[in-house]
């Protein structure tokens, strides 16, 4: 911050060193901005107002019966379209300006002129419309405004009836183009089917609807197939389940024999009881366990002959008779799904072959019943819009449907409106004054000079060991007063310019 504050205050000590140089350009500026200012020509301006009454009796009238013309939107165009080209060389001839201009460019220049200083503008809520124009010339100021005012009259009212006859016209056309396209599209339809009864939908079920069905059933059927052949499975995995085996080799556990299972069982609760007093070494435990051996493979042995002498059939159980027969039913069962399922696949593809022929000819019939509909709603409007459209010609060409009042004609201006002089010429006193403090900080720029010690350190980087003050003699602050009061009468000689020019521009107003 305190640098930024140092650059500053070496920037107005720069400044103030060149006050001479800075007064000197603020002259030179502000003389040439006065005289520019002065040498502007005087703009006059004038303006009219006019009202558009587009409230009629006859728009309730006619409402349910024809087409009334929209005459608020009909002015709301004219009058941005009254700045076009066309109209503007209109005004120019109207009031002899095309006789100054003996180029092409001087033309175009007037042209673009008129078109900048013209402007037009309206309140939506009354339809008051003010047309004014800025010129150099106070009549014809006046003339372009009066011009432009019969132009805007005039084109309101032009081309009404023709319009009409103009859309008759075309109504006509694009009827008849109808009525072709309407016959086309019937003969289309009547063709189209002919050649495609077989594939038509019939009865509100189209081929979609029956192909969905079919998948349907199909499908329903493959399922039951499934739970069935699941079904048949399971039964015979309970019957490969319940099949004796004969040649296994039997358990003691398996093996039921009283007398020798309650001697084993003494034996083992009594090699219960030596386990918790001796180990498995112990002569007592070892004995004991193998004679429950001996009487182990002695069950097995008497269990052989009993098998052996008794009646081999006795393992066959009337359950397996039974889940043989459920197999025999699961079998037939199985065989009339499947004949049902085959069935039910042939009549799939039937329809898939038919099907594959059936969404292109109901796409066709249903563009051609598409095309058919937009051709007859359009045939039906374009009869109605026609009977319309003469009403509204034989309205428009009869009757006034709007009527214009001028509120204030155009004058002729006595004063000028512009330039706005007071104020160019504070701007230029403005600009004189920048332009003077900047040619001395450019000046002080290009000729620097150390104005502080700061400074000097600064740009060196050597130590300033010290100043030495300036003592200036009485002569010297003599001739210092005198500048600056010089420099004071110079600066207040240029406002006292700029309030005379100031002045007698206000008094010319």
């Amino acid at each position: 911050m305190e640098d930024l504050i140092q650059q500053v205050l070496s920037a107005l000590k720069g400044i103030w060193k060149y006050r001479w140089h800075a007064v000197l350009v603020s002259w030179l500026v502000a003389i040439a901005g006065f005289i520019k200012v002065i040498s502007l020509p005087d703009n006059y301006q004038t303006s009219a107002r006019v009202f558009v009454d587009t409230q009629t009796i006859l728009k309730p009238l006619m409402a349910g019966m024809t087409s009334v013309p929209n005459t608020e939107q009909q002015v709301a165009i004219m009058s941005r379209t009254l700045l076009s080209r066309p109209n503007v060389e209109r005004v120019m001839r109207m009031v002899d300006l095309d006789l100054d201009s003996r180029t092409v460019r001087e033309h175009e220049a007037q042209l673009d002129d008129l078109l900048r200083n013209i402007k037009i503008s309206g309140t939506n809520a009354y339809d008051i419309y003010t047309i004014s124009y800025t010129g150099p010339q106070p009549k014809v100021t006046r003339d372009v405004v009066q011009s432009l005012l019969t132009i805007f009259v005039e084109g309101s009212f032009q081309g009404k009836k023709g319009d009409s006859q103009k859309a008759v016209q075309f109504i006509d056309e694009q009827i008849k183009n109808y009525e072709d396209k309407l016959s086309a599209a019937e003969n289309l339809m009547k063709d189209f089917k002919i050649r495609n009864n077989m594939l038509l939908p019939r009865q509100g079920i189209d081929y979609g609807s029956q192909l969905l069905m079919m998948s349907d059933s199909l499908n329903n059927a493959k399922l039951e197939l499934l739970e069935a052949e699941q079904s048949r499975k399971a039964i015979q995995s309970q019957i490969e389940g319940d099949e004796p085996v004969l040649d296994l080799e039997p358990t003691a556990s398996a093996i039921s024999n009283p007398e020798l299972d309650e001697r084993i069982a003494t034996l083992n609760k009594n090699l219960d009881s030596l386990r918790m007093q001796y180990t498995e070494l112990h002569p007592d435990i070892v004995a004991s366990k193998r004679l429950v051996a001996q009487l182990e493979q002695r069950k097995i042995e008497e269990s052989k002959l009993r098998s052996a002498s008794g009646d081999p059939g006795k393992n066959y159980s009337p359950m397996l008779q039974q889940l043989k027969v459920a197999l025999t039913e699961a079998d037939a069962r199985v065989a009339a799904i499947k004949a049902r399922v085959a069935e039910f696949t042939a009549r799939n593809e039937r329809l898939l072959a038919h099907s594959n022929a059936v969404p292109e000819v109901e796409s066709q019939l249903a563009q051609l019943n598409r095309d058919y509909v937009i051709n007859k709603e359009n045939y039906e409007k374009l009869i109605g819009r026609r009977e319309a459209a003469k009403l509204s010609g034989e309205l428009s060409s009869t009757t006034d449907m709007m009527a214009f009042k001028i509120i204030d004609p155009p004058t002729v201006p006595l004063s000028p409106v512009g330039p706005n002089r007071p104020l160019l010429f504070s701007v230029a006193l403005a600009a004189a004054l920048v332009a003077g403090v900047a040619a001395a900080l450019l000046i002080s720029q290009i000729r620097p000079t150390f104005l502080s010690p700061s400074e000097l350190r600064d740009a060196t980087g050597l130590t300033v060991l010290g100043t030495v003050a300036m003592n200036w003699t009485e002569r010297q602050q003599t001739r210092q007063r005198r500048a600056r009061y010089a420099f004071s009468a110079c600066l207040g000689s240029l406002f006292m310019l700029y309030g005379g020019v100031v002045a007698a521009a206000l008094l010319k107003f």
